[in-house]
């Protein structure tokens, strides 16, 4: 009887010991369903899954359906939404513009030097991130940053002013970019970008590259200049406080997943980039080659004229050191 309450009791207090509940994270990315990070992400998830017994699922959100990038890295750093994988939202913290510095790789070895495992700028990041109450689990390359138009450019591997007005993003890198290599810049919200350059308001885009204007300007890009502007790369970054909300093990099969996603993308990146300009093409697009001379003279006037006013704005000790590490890595 003493050994029947005993157990009667024992699973009374097992009932109310709190119990490891099952976590469902929620994540987001810019590009439309079925687009590679898209799928890319939904099998992120399965391993997670997987790898947790089910412990932990994570819900992808594409197309930016839980807000634009920047807002979602907000809500990220309050704990509002777990996790994403997007473009650093330089309005958070302007010294995260050091990830799209531009032409700070010249090449997909150097890229990954930079931005690769124990690459200076991804350290940096993870750094920046971390004081945003943020967690960085990976970094994931897209591409080298190219010109889009929906004109002719008879000269586009020259620096000299062209009269062709380009859509940019908000960033002053990227608007100062446009100008050095000889466009007309016009930073445009990228909600209104495809109509802008539809109705001739603008001419192109700068700002990003095969992948991007297949998936969000192919019907407007008659011509794409694979000139390396910059060197994309996204980052998966979850919110502290949901990593918090896990257990030791499911958050260390979160991380080691997070790992091979990122050891995987660097070993696709490249070829995956030359597939973008490959669909651009088969649509009707030219794709304007340019040579070696070429890219090295845009590289030199844009390094000479527009990463000494972005070190003004990100802290010129700061950036120059991490821009001396960069070199070093090179």
């Amino acid at each position: 009887m003493k050994h029947t309450l005993l157990t009667t009791a024992t699973a009374a207090l097992l009932a109310l010991a709190p119990m490891a509940e099952a976590a469902n994270l929620k994540m987001s990315h810019v590009r439309p369903q079925d687009a590679t990070i898209d799928v890319e992400l939904r099998a992120f998830a399965d391993t997670v899954a997987q790898a947790t017994g089910g412990d932990v699922t994570i819900e992808i959100f594409p197309a930016s359906a839980l807000g634009d990038y920047t807002t979602v890295q907000e809500r990220i750093s309050v704990g509002a939404i777990d996790m994403a994988t997007q473009p650093a939202a330089t309005g958070a913290d302007r010294q995260m513009q050091i990830s799209s510095f531009p032409y700070l790789a010249g090449n997909w070895d150097q890229a990954r030097a930079v931005y690769g495992p124990g690459g200076v700028v991804r350290d940096t990041m993870a750094e920046l991130y971390a004081k945003q109450d943020i967690t960085m689990l990976a970094a994931y390359p897209v591409y080298f940053g190219g010109i889009s138009l929906n004109v002719d450019n008879p000269n586009p591997g020259s620096t000299d002013p062209n009269g062709i007005k380009v859509r940019v993003p908000g960033i002053k890198s990227f608007q100062l970019t446009a100008q050095a290599l000889g466009y007309i810049p016009s930073p445009i919200p990228f909600s209104e970008a495809f109509t802008a350059v539809q109705t001739g308001v603008v001419d192109g885009v700068i700002g990003s590259g095969a992948e991007g204007y297949y998936a969000s300007f192919r019907d407007v890009t008659k011509t794409y200049i694979p000139a390396n502007t910059h060197f994309e790369v996204w980052y998966m970054i979850a919110s502290n406080e949901s990593l918090a909300g896990l257990d030791d093990d499911d958050k260390a099969a979160l991380m080691a997943a997070a790992e091979e996603f990122e050891a995987t993308r660097w070993t696709v990146a490249e070829a995956d980039q030359a597939k973008n300009e490959q669909k651009l093409a088969d649509l009707g697009a030219t794709i304007a080659p340019l040579t070696d001379e070429q890219l090295a003279a845009m590289a030199a006037k844009v390094r000479a004229e527009v990463w000494p006013e972005v070190l003004k704005d990100v802290g010129e000790e700061w950036g120059q050191a991490i821009l001396d590490k960069v070199a070093s890595a090179e």
